[in-house]
């Protein structure tokens, strides 16, 4: 996408975002009248405005949020410490890649990031991460593991979604954790670590996301080791001891500022 339909696409949703504030409620098809573009694109931008917890889909359009989820929505807004860690990590992915992107916050910030790498197949056991991916205007191809669905993680996981991607192969594969223990390689809440080892199995280079806040903390279950991850990406934080230790298990570290 240029400059110009950057901005262009940027001012129509500004634009439709004041209109559902101003009336309470906006319709697909009047959109697509008012700013003479298609109703798939209008959709797209009700979905983006929606990521962003600026309105509510409904069906045929859109409607103004409650004042007291608008409150709560700005509390989940991703962090600029998940933004900068998303962006030094995009920087990483070449268009057409083939990448698996992993469940979860962190990961989930990368998203937004890959409106301009075109051609890209992504596969996720995440149905946010899913829905994400589907209301990019770049539209990447968009692979699902399926499986049985934990709530506790709220991913897809089990053997089932474990053969899916067995059948596959990826260039990257980009993960959280809940920790990183500085001997053994990255850990987890979860006892259920399956999935996360096939998806590092079956791609090229594993790319870890994860604050430096989470780095010693001490939690039991290890997700990957040291030796299945290729690098990690963290914010600045992270001092030069504890990124000299990570490096010198053959993980190369990016601090994002």
């Amino acid at each position: 996408m240029n400059d110009m339909s950057k901005r262009n696409t940027q001012l129509r949703r500004n634009t439709i975002a004041k209109l559902v504030d101003e009336q309470g409620e906006v319709s697909v098809e009047k959109l697509s009248e008012q700013f003479e573009t298609s109703e798939v694109t209008i959709r797209k931008d009700l979905a983006i405005l929606e990521k962003s917890g600026l309105l509510l889909r409904r069906y045929g359009g859109a409607i103004a949020l409650p004042k007291d989820v608008v409150e709560d929505e700005l509390d989940k807004k991703v962090s600029n410490r998940k933004l900068s860690l998303a962006k030094a990590a995009a920087s990483l992915i070449r268009e057409h890649n083939r990448i698996v992107i992993d469940s979860g916050s962190t990961t989930a910030a990368l998203i937004d990031q890959l409106n301009d790498k075109r051609g890209l197949i992504v596969m996720t056991n995440s149905l946010n991460v899913a829905n994400a991916l589907n209301a990019l205007e770049s539209e990447p191809t968009l692979l699902m593991t399926g499986g049985t669905w934990d709530a506790h993680s709220e991913s897809f996981q089990g053997q089932v979604a474990e053969s899916v991607l067995r059948s596959y192969d990826f260039d990257q594969l980009f993960i959280g954790a809940d920790g990183v223990d500085l001997e053994r390689g990255t850990t987890t809440f979860n006892e259920l670590v399956g999935l996360s080892k096939v998806m590092a199995e079956v791609s090229r280079e594993v790319i870890v996301m994860i604050e430096s806040d989470k780095v010693g903390r001490r939690i039991p279950n290890l997700e990957l080791a040291w030796d299945t991850i290729d690098v990690l990406v963290t914010d600045n934080l992270l001092t030069d001891e504890q990124a000299e230790s990570i490096e010198s298990k053959g993980v190369r570290v990016i601090r994002a500022s």
